[in-house]
């Protein structure tokens, strides 16, 4: 696919964003630059700018009853924390998403929906990626 033009982050799914923060700010130097909630899919995701790309910290967000589930959530629970996915910015989501459809490849979306920084986003299933979630995310 000659659609993408970079890996615009790594998901990292964690428990708390602000225990998270300590590691990456006072352990490694990095700075947390945004924090936003992305209510559609359940999370708070902040980003640390890693040269071109950011590294994403992604936290499950508690519902108004106090229950926490989602994706993020459930993979916390099932395999802790660590990487989550690979996330690879293209310049046309529509015709990536057509391509890979073509191709037979299992997708979690076949159509785009709205991720963090306003971007159109859909994800590749992990069994046609060798085990891999990856994110694809539309250049803004």
């Amino acid at each position: 696919m000659s659609n993408i033009t970079k890996v615009d982050h790594i998901g990292i799914a964690v428990q708390s964003i602000a225990e998270a923060r300590a590691f990456y700010e006072k352990g490694l130097g990095l700075a947390i630059t945004h924090v936003e909630e992305v209510r559609e899919q359940g999370v708070r995701v902040a980003f640390i700018p890693t040269g071109e790309s950011n590294l994403e910290l992604v936290e499950p967000l508690a519902a108004e009853d106090g229950s926490v589930d989602g994706p993020i959530a459930r993979f916390l629970e099932k395999r802790g924390e660590g990487i989550h996915h690979i996330c690879l910015e293209v310049q046309d989501i529509e015709a990536a998403l057509a391509e890979l459809v073509a191709g037979g490849f299992r997708m979690l979306d076949k159509t785009p929906r709205l991720g963090a920084h306003g971007k159109r986003v859909a994800f590749l299933h992990p069994a046609s990626a060798h085990g891999v979630l990856i994110e694809l995310a539309e250049k803004n």
